[in-house]
């Protein structure tokens, strides 16, 4: 595995599935801008579902409370880029607000993982249940700190600056907005495709197929789904912190449950065995929400439910899985027997 090239190491389906993100690239030539900004937020959304789709689909880990993650990284961002961190009142980049943002989210699922993991019979559900609560709790921890602004949260967040202390240029127009949060997702699931495909991600999957069994062979399963753990945490809080950039605000329901039930249904109806159908599932999710939600009002949650119960129920792959899959399937055919690896 050391010696192949990069190319190599990604799976036909992982070309399949950048191959749908490559007509995003011309989108901006084709609808108008206020669609453009709503799909920039939708990016981040979608980025937010691949640190799910890492951690669940890939290692097995049901996280009912991804949003704890997410929440981190927005706040982190709010507050350096406001001023209010205690003795940097002065530092307010954007840059340092990124780092903050994926280290504060990194350094609590890392702790919260190092914690559950110990204990052996928590898995699957048990670990679920045990997330939910931990999102419950976070969310109640930031309703009632006013230091983070409490149920109000914090308002007129700064967008990306160039500046090393925000004093440079800010990017606040659609289209450089459009394109950074694209890029930044497309990098990520690149990244991550490689990651599944080391001999860190051979380990990841092992572990989620049969974790005694991994054990017995000499791997420590409790220091890899760790450091899983921690990795989609830093996903997610870099999510939050490129959301709230463009959002400008951010309040308590960003860390709380009601978001980490939503990223679920965008990953369960995407597919969370690949991380394009999960971020092509969350911006599918979002776009159909936005188009109907004012239409059929509550009645949207029920179609939601519905597609849902389906995407679990009848297509195991998910939609857009599903898509992907049959994509790889006439690529692999129009090449020829020879193509697979």
């Amino acid at each position: 595995m050391r010696g192949d090239s990069i190319a190599a190491r990604l799976r036909g389906e992982d070309w399949a599935g950048l191959l749908i993100l490559l007509p995003l690239l011309v989108l901006p030539a084709l609808v108008p801008e206020w669609q453009l900004s709503e799909l920039s937020i939708f990016f981040t959304y979608a980025l937010f579902a691949v640190s799910l789709a890492f951690v669940w689909g890939h290692c097995g880990l049901l996280s009912l409370g991804q949003a704890v993650f997410f929440g981190i990284g927005a706040y982190g961002m709010s507050l350096v880029t406001l001023g209010m961190v205690p003795l940097l009142e002065e530092v307010r980049s954007t840059w340092l607000g990124f780092l903050v943002a994926i280290a504060a989210a990194a350094l609590f699922a890392n702790l919260l993982g190092r914690f559950l993991f110990s204990a052996p019979r928590l898995q699957g559900p048990f670990f679920g249940i045990v997330m939910l609560a931990v999102a419950f709790v976070v969310e109640r921890l930031a309703i009632n700190w006013t230091y983070i602004g409490g149920l109000n949260g914090l308002l007129n967040v700064p967008p990306v600056t160039l500046g090393l202390n925000g004093d440079g240029a800010e990017i606040w127009e659609t289209l450089p907005v459009y394109y950074i949060a694209l890029l930044v997702l497309a990098a990520v699931v690149f990244g991550l495709g490689l990651v599944m495909r080391a001999p860190f991600g051979i380990v990841l999957k092992a572990i989620r197929g049969h974790e005694s069994r991994t054990r017995a062979l000499g791997y420590d399963s409790v220091r890899y789904k760790v450091r899983a753990f921690t990795l989609g945490g830093a996903i997610a809080g870099l999510a939050g912190a490129l959301f709230v950039t463009q959002f400008s605000f951010v309040s308590p329901p960003l860390i709380g449950f009601a978001l980490s039930a939503e990223v679920l249904i965008w990953v369960a109806v995407g597919g969370r065995a690949s991380l394009v159908a999960a971020a092509l599932g969350a911006i599918l999710v979002r776009s159909l929400e936005s188009g109907f939600s004012s239409l059929l009002g509550e009645a949207w949650l029920v179609i939601l439910g519905g597609l849902f119960v389906a995407s679990v129920m009848f297509l195991p792959r998910g939609l857009i899985g599903e898509a992907i899959h049959l994509i790889d399937r006439f690529l692999r055919r129009r090449a020829g027997p020879g193509s697979a690896r």
